[in-house]
Parts: C-alpha cells; sequence; structure tokens
C-alpha cells in the first residue's frame, strides 16, 4: 500500500472602503486555505467607529466556528452538497427539456 499526501495552501485578499458628506465605511476580508480547511477573516468600520472583526473557520469537511465581534453566535452551513445536488437536478431537467424538444 502507498501512503499519499497532498499539501497546498492559497490566500486572498479584499478591500472596500467608500465615503460620502463625511461618513464612510471601509470592509477588509482575507481568506486562507490549507488541507486543515478555510479560515476567513473580516473587518468592517463605520467612519468614527470601532472595527468589527470576525474570523471564520471551516474545517475540511466540518461545520464552520465562527468568532470575534458582536455576531459571535452565529454559524455557516457547508451547502456543498445541496448545491451539487441542485445542479445535477438542474442538468438532468435540461437533458429533459433538449431531449423532449
Amino acid at each position: 500500500m502507498s501512503n499519499t499526501s497532498s499539501s497546498y495552501s492559497s490566500y486572498t485578499s479584499q478591500s472596500y472602503s467608500s465615503s460620502t458628506n463625511g461618513s464612510g465605511h471601509s470592509y477588509t476580508e482575507a481568506t486562507v486555505s490549507d488541507p486543515s480547511g478555510t479560515t476567513i477573516h473580516r473587518t468592517s468600520q463605520e467612519a468614527g467607529q470601532p472595527a468589527v472583526s470576525e474570523t471564520t473557520r471551516l474545517p475540511a469537511g466540518g461545520t464552520a466556528a465562527v468568532g470575534g465581534g458582536t455576531d459571535s453566535g452565529r454559524t455557516i452551513e457547508d451547502v456543498t452538497d445541496t448545491d451539487r445536488e441542485y445542479e445535477e437536478r438542474m442538468e438532468d431537467e435540461y437533458a429533459k427539456r433538449e431531449g423532449g424538444a
């Protein structure tokens, strides 16, 4: 038997800011993925207000753990299987329509 393992790492980042008549908003998000899962760091801030940070951990094949900020009671559900099932149903439906036209 052979024992194989894969290793990867991915990092993405985005930021946004706007200002109108002295009021403004900024938002940043950084995502890091590796074989153990994905971590998402988000920070948002309204002008003159403290920044609100949130970290979401999506373990590979598990449920999310959200921490930080004022929204620490939220959870995120992995809908990958649901999306895949929907896409398969849509493909089947299109195939039926194309075959019956």
